[in-house]
C-alpha cells in the first residue's frame, strides 16, 4: 500500500450495485489513502435509499443531483466537474473512479494527462474505452472472496465432484490470448538466461492490460496463476542479506 498516496473516490451511484461499497473501500485502500470520498446521484429516487447506511458506514459524502431533462444523466456532468475542481486544487495525487459508464474516459484521460494515478473500477460490463483509459481497472466481481465464488457455483455438485468442477472452470478462463500476453511480457523483460523478476512481470502485464488482475481467473496471486498453468518455470531467489525472498520466472 501507498499510504502517501491521496485519493478522490468519485462513486456513480446510478451505476454502481451498493452491496460491493465495503470490499471496495477495502481494495482502495491498498493503493492510497481516500481523502475524498465522494457519491453522487438523485437521492430523492427510491432505488437509492438503500445506500444511506452504507454511506454513513464509510464516511461517503453523498452529492445531490437533479435530473433535470429526460434521458440525460446529470449526475455523469456533476461528476466530471468535481473532479476538475479537484485536481485543479491540488489535495490529490490520483483518482479512483467508479462506475461503467463509458462516459468517464476522457476524464480519465484528462487526469493520466495531468500527471494523476487514474484507479478504475467497475462491473464486467464496463466498455473497453474506460477501462484503457484507466492506469488500472478494477472489476468489482472479483472483489468478493473466490471461496465465496466456489461454494455458489458448486451447489448442485456433491464432494469430489464439487472441486474438481470448480477447478476445472478457473483454469477453463485462462485462455490462450492470456497465455500469449504473459509469455510476451516475460519474454520483453527476461535476461540472457529467460528469467524475468516476476514484481516487472506485474507491472507490465497492468500497463500492457490495465484490466489484468490474477482474480479475474479465481487466482488472488500472479505466482499460483502461472504456476496452474503448467507453462512457467518459477523460482527463488534471495533478496538483501536473505532477508526476503524475490520470485522470477521464464517460459518453458
Amino acid at each position: 500500500m501507498e499510504a502517501d498516496i491521496r485519493l478522490a473516490i468519485l462513486i456513480d451511484g446510478d451505476n454502481i450495485p451498493s452491496a460491493y461499497v465495503k470490499e471496495m473501500m477495502e481494495e482502495i485502500a491498498k493503493y492510497g489513502n481516500p481523502t475524498i470520498k465522494r457519491i453522487y446521484g438523485d437521492w430523492t429516487r427510491p432505488w437509492l435509499t438503500k445506500w444511506k447506511d452504507i454511506l454513513l458506514e464509510n464516511a461517503i459524502t453523498p452529492i445531490q443531483q437533479y435530473g433535470y431533462t429526460t434521458g440525460k444523466n446529470a449526475t455523469d456532468s456533476a461528476m466530471i466537474i468535481d473532479a476538475m475542481d479537484i485536481l485543479y486544487s491540488e489535495k490529490v495525487d490520483g483518482f479512483c473512479l467508479v462506475s461503467s459508464d463509458s462516459d468517464f474516459t476522457r476524464l480519465a484521460t484528462r487526469l493520466r494527462e495531468a500527471g494523476m494515478r487514474v484507479y478504475g473500477i467497475g462491473e464486467k460490463k464496463t466498455p473497453n474505452p474506460f477501462i484503457v483509459a484507466c492506469d488500472k481497472f478494477i472489476y468489482i466481481e472479483i472483489l468478493k472472496k473466490p471461496t465465496d465464488k466456489i461454494v455458489e457455483k458448486g451447489k448442485k455438485q456433491k464432494g469430489s465432484e464439487k472441486k474438481e468442477t470448480g477447478i476445472n472452470e478457473w483454469l477453463d478462463s485462462i485462455t490462450p490470448i492470456v497465455i500469449e500476453l504473459i509469455s510476451d511480457t516475460i519474454s520483453d523483460l527476461a535476461d540472457d538466461d529467460g528469467w524475468a523478476f516476476l514484481w516487472d512481470v506485474g507491472s507490465l502485464l497492468q500497463k500492457k492490460q490495465p484490466n489484468f488482475d490474477p482474480r479475474n481467473y479465481w487466482f488472488n496471486k500472479l505466482t499460483p496463476l502461472l504456476a496452474s498453468t503448467g507453462g512457467y518455470e518459477i523460482t527463488e531467489r534471495d533478496g538483501w542479506k536473505g532477508r526476503y525472498k524475490l520470485i522470477y520466472v521464464r517460459n518453458k
